[in-house]
């Protein structure tokens, strides 16, 4: 297991994020990520291997129309709420959960699920391998298959 204290992705991951809860709140911050397009975005989506590279600003801006047309489509309610950043003025990080994974996203979880996708000017770790599940879930797969 990765120390978190080790890379600066995951001290930002597991850091204080502010809940984007409105669709104009979102669309605005969609808005300031297309301006810093050229700024080295990595786009993760988590269960694939974490990019070693940055983003070109157009597959920014695609992964962008598409996640946002995806989250509306999928998560039917009048707020959002399932995105977060560490600043909505100027931000470095986002990270945006699957509509169709959510589990207890808002509110106090030991072991929230984990987002669908995150957007950072760090590069990303592997977060399935950095942060396993709980304890019993593991003690569960042991007495499965015998590890």
């Amino acid at each position: 297991m990765m120390d978190t204290m080790s890379s600066p992705y995951l001290q930002t991951y597991k850091g204080r994020l502010v809940g984007v809860l409105r669709w104009p709140q979102l669309d605005a911050l969609w808005d300031r990520l297309r301006e810093q397009a050229d700024a080295g975005w990595y786009i993760y989506a988590i269960g694939e291997e974490p990019p070693a590279t940055p983003a070109s600003e157009q597959q920014l801006k695609s992964f962008l129309i598409e996640v946002d047309a995806l989250l509306r489509q999928d998560h039917k309610e009048d707020y959002c709420g399932i995105v977060y950043t560490d600043s909505m003025e100027s931000p470095s990080f986002v990270k945006i959960y699957d509509p169709d994974n959510l589990g207890v996203v808002c509110g106090f979880s030991e072991n929230p699920p984990l987002p669908g996708w995150t957007l950072s000017l760090q590069v990303p770790v592997d977060l399935e391998a950095a942060l396993p599940p709980a304890g019993k879930r593991r003690r569960w797969w042991q007495r499965l298959f015998g590890s």
